[in-house]
């Protein structure tokens, strides 16, 4: 994954960032024993998600990239035809 620089966009990075906040949120109402608090933390995690799929739909996000000839071709070694 290194060489394809996945995830270093702005949509990716606002979306786990949020996600973080939530999971945040949400691990400190569990430890106070707050369900509504930890549910509300969850909410947030969704909207993370929800933030990262509108940013990446804006244009934000990994361009679609037409895949690499040697991902494509097919293997002829050792192939009886």
């Amino acid at each position: 994954m290194a060489g394809s620089s996945h995830g270093h966009t702005p949509a990716a990075w606002t979306g786990v960032i949020i996600a973080f906040i939530g999971f945040c949120v949400a691990g400190a109402f569990m430890v106070k024993a707050e369900p509504l608090g930890f549910w509300a933390g969850m909410v947030v995690v969704v909207l993370g998600g929800v933030v990262g799929l509108l940013m990446r739909s804006m244009g934000l996000g990994q361009p679609k990239a037409t895949p690499h000839p040697a991902n494509t071709a097919r293997s002829t070694v050792g192939a009886d035809a």
